[in-house]
């Protein structure tokens, strides 16, 4: 597939999706969706790739949200075809982790699709909403979910409710960032983040992010047997035995992933 909207790049074991249409501030249209599903299947099926990275191109915008032109072309049966919310949804299960590197501008489409990563750094001169309400809609991809469950269940209605538009600090405070830093330093702390899931269990890896989220919102003794089900099979790794072999005689682990 020839990618004409977004960039994919690789730095070692780091796979990059880079939104790139700063000229519309990374607006999140069709063919941008299609681009980025691709490149998603491409890296998860890579297998020097151990950890996925979104962000957009420039400064100013890490993706301002859908096209409002296409947008406001939408009749009711397209509510009902996964479109940008089905993306989201691949993003979310994805089997390697993700990290949303906000380099600027996050709104409705664009929060959205930080909210379907795993991790999500921000530089400070970033700006976080779901402004939908103000075109008479909801975030329909995920932000009414997602959003409650990262950052509690009133915030998220004040966020959508109000369209508060809010900083990068302010999302750091209520937890819907890991972390906000200097825009010189976002790639640095994004990447050593990347660096430190790297290091670990890659099997391991995979099996916190499925039982994390397929036990979120579950009842408690049903997610302790997902939990108890993924340590069984981790248990036979030769992954655990290198872990724990190379613990006690104090030095770096070898994972091959088996």
């Amino acid at each position: 597939m020839v990618y004409e909207n977004i960039l994919i790049e690789r730095e070692d074991r780091i796979g990059v999706i880079k939104l790139n249409r700063p000229d519309v501030r990374n607006a999140l249209d069709n063919e941008t969706l299609a681009e980025m599903t691709h490149a998603l299947e491409t890296l998860e099926k890579d297998e020097e790739v151990g950890v996925i990275i979104f962000t957009g191109a420039g400064e100013k915008s890490f993706a301002a949200g859908a096209d409002i032109r296409q947008l406001r072309e939408k009749r009711p049966a397209d509510a009902l075809i996964p479109g940008m919310s089905g993306v989201y949804r691949k993003i979310e299960n994805c089997t390697k982790p993700t990290i949303a590197a906000i380099n600027g501008f996050a709104l409705g489409g664009g929060c959205e699709l930080a909210l379907a990563c795993d991790i999500r750094v921000a530089a400070e001169h970033a700006k976080l909403g779901l402004p939908e309400l103000n075109l008479s809609i909801i975030p329909g991809a995920g932000g009414t979910q997602r959003l409650a469950r990262i950052i509690g269940k009133g915030r998220a209605l004040d966020m959508i409710l109000t369209g508060e538009i809010i900083t990068a600090s302010m999302a750091e405070q209520i937890g819907l960032v890991s972390a906000a830093v200097p825009m010189e330093k976002l790639w640095h702390v994004t990447k050593t983040k990347a660096e430190k899931i790297l290091a670990k269990g890659p099997l391991a890896t995979r099996m916190a992010k499925l039982v994390i989220n397929n036990g979120y919102d579950v009842d408690m003794d049903t997610a302790l047997a997902i939990e108890k089900l993924a340590q069984t099979v981790l248990f036979g790794t030769e992954d655990k035995n290198e872990g724990t072999q190379a613990f006690l005689e104090k030095r770096q682990a070898n994972f091959t992933g088996k």
